[in-house]
């Protein structure tokens, strides 16, 4: 269901941070960014519920009796096998079904570049800052880890990646009313996370390169701008050539999913006058393909690749050898201290000042829960350990791991202030005046204050009926017999 469009109304009063001097941290959104952001969350919430349910199908069904079924689907072959295309059931989730993943990451990240956060050098500074810090902190940690206990140091990036999917669907089940700052922030950071994965798998997992299928891919993607830029329309347009494009890329050698992406980044993300709804195309298509994303690509994506072998010796495992023990501490460890530590230094050397309705411990239960990297951080175990099955299915059953412990390590500092959590959104979200806009982002609007001062008077206008009335029943009481 689409966000409802607010009803026209004077500017809304300025966040603090834009009224005084010093820049707040994790302040107030915008009222458009904040529709954008509940809007985005709603379907990530129900996806990343989705996720949860398909990779606890997924291990269930690798842990029965019935594993043997489980691997005959994952690694059942289809397509054309003449156009290169003769592809398990499991590598057509990973390459194909991740594109259209990659394809919405990459409308985010062209919304975020053109109107959102990311567009203000000085707003962009806090989530790029943190992200990469949550990035380089996990890898810096996997290799201390391997350097020390003489692991291999191809999984570096396997912790690096954020679950923005899954850290909702956390949030959903242990049901804490997190601010909108904070989930706007959570947002913008697994954007950010996104746009860095993707430059990993192509710059790090891209061995052979055919060249004439990348120039046709490229191409194809520079139809598609053209196409895009005449304001051609019509999905049998662009879904085939979609298509074209990403048979081309995965044939080329650089990873399928990079289509997808390229061709999100293409799509113009900035609203014309003439437009209705005042919704740009890519921002059009992110609402019509997201939900196809979260609600499929991504939990059959799961389903296949999470389904890994879970004993107890194996999970011991996990602890014992140093490639999963460097993603394990890479995701609890390197995700929270990489995110908290680049948050607050941003924060120290800009002069800014965190939120008067936040404390540290709540940035920090947030980057703890960042540590969730389920998706991303399954497909770069895939591609680092390619051809080294028994350890893949280590290093996934490591993300597993990593992920939960830091689902349960968040959920409970969260948990924690959940209370102050559920204050915070009750008064973000009351709308006294019933406009359809938050009473907080009013409080600078005249009409505002007259609408609420007639209801007020209706209130008192009535409660002084409700007295007399009263006065006059207890009267007749006390009247005689």
């Amino acid at each position: 269901m689409s966000a409802p469009t607010p009803s026209p109304a004077p500017d809304p009063d300025p966040a603090p941070e834009e009224a005084g001097k010093d820049r707040k941290v994790l302040g107030r959104l915008s009222l458009p960014e904040r529709t954008f952001v509940a809007d985005a969350l709603r379907t990530e919430t129900v996806g990343g519920v989705l996720l949860l349910v398909a990779a606890i199908t997924a291990l269930i069904w690798a842990n029965t009796p019935l594993r043997d079924s489980y691997e005959a689907v994952r690694d059942f072959h289809v397509g054309p096998a003449s156009l290169g295309l003769d592809l398990s059931v499991q590598h057509w989730a990973a390459d194909g079904l991740l594109a259209v993943f990659f394809f919405v990451a990459g409308i985010e990240l062209k919304r975020e570049l053109v109107a959102g956060d990311l567009k203000d050098p000085k707003a962009a500074a806090l989530p790029v800052v943190a992200a990469l810090c949550g990035m380089a902190v996990p890898a810096l940690v996997y290799v201390l880890v391997n350097v020390t206990g003489g692991g291999s140091l191809a999984g570096w990036a396997v912790p690096t990646a954020t679950d923005i999917a899954f850290a909702l669907a956390v949030l959903a089940v242990i049901g804490t009313s997190l601010p909108h700052s904070l989930r706007a922030f959570l947002l913008t950071l697994a954007v950010v996370d996104d746009l860095f994965a993707i430059l990993i798998i192509a710059v790090f997992f891209t061995e052979d390169l055919n060249f004439a299928a990348l120039g046709g891919a490229a191409v194809g993607l520079a139809v598609f701008w053209l196409l895009v830029r005449k304001g051609v329309r019509g999905w049998y347009v662009y879904v085939p050539l979609g298509l074209v494009i990403w048979g081309l890329m995965y044939n080329s050698g650089v990873h399928a999913t990079i289509a997808g992406v390229a061709m999100g980044l293409m799509l113009r993300c900035t609203p014309r006058k003439d437009e209705s709804e005042q919704r740009s195309p890519g921002e059009h298509i992110e609402h019509l393909v997201r939900p196809l994303s979260a609600g499929l690509a991504v939990p059959l994506f799961a389903l296949f690749s999470a389904g890994v072998a879970v004993s107890g010796g194996v999970l011991g495992d996990v602890f014992a050898q140093p490639e999963t023990l460097g993603v394990v501490l890479g995701l609890v460890v390197g995700k929270a201290l990489g995110i908290f530590g680049g948050t607050w230094l941003t924060a120290r050397f800009t002069r800014a000042s965190l939120s008067d309705d936040l404390a540290w411990p709540d940035v920090f239960a947030v980057a703890s829960l960042a540590g969730i990297g389920f998706t991303v951080s399954l497909l770069i175990g895939e591609l680092a350990f390619e051809g080294d099955q028994a350890l893949t299915d280590e290093v996934k059953a490591a993300v597993l791991v990593g992920s939960l412990i830091a689902a349960v390590l968040a959920g409970t500092l969260l948990k924690i202030r959940n209370a102050k959590y559920r204050k915070m959104y009750e008064d973000e979200e009351r709308d006294e005046d019933q406009d359809g806009i938050p009473d907080i982002y009013e409080v600078g609007n005249p009409a505002y204050h007259l609408r609420m001062a007639d209801i007020y008077e209706r209130k008192a206008a009535e409660h002084r009926r409700l007295a007399e009335v009263t006065a006059g029943a207890s009267d007749e009481d006390d009247g005689p017999a």
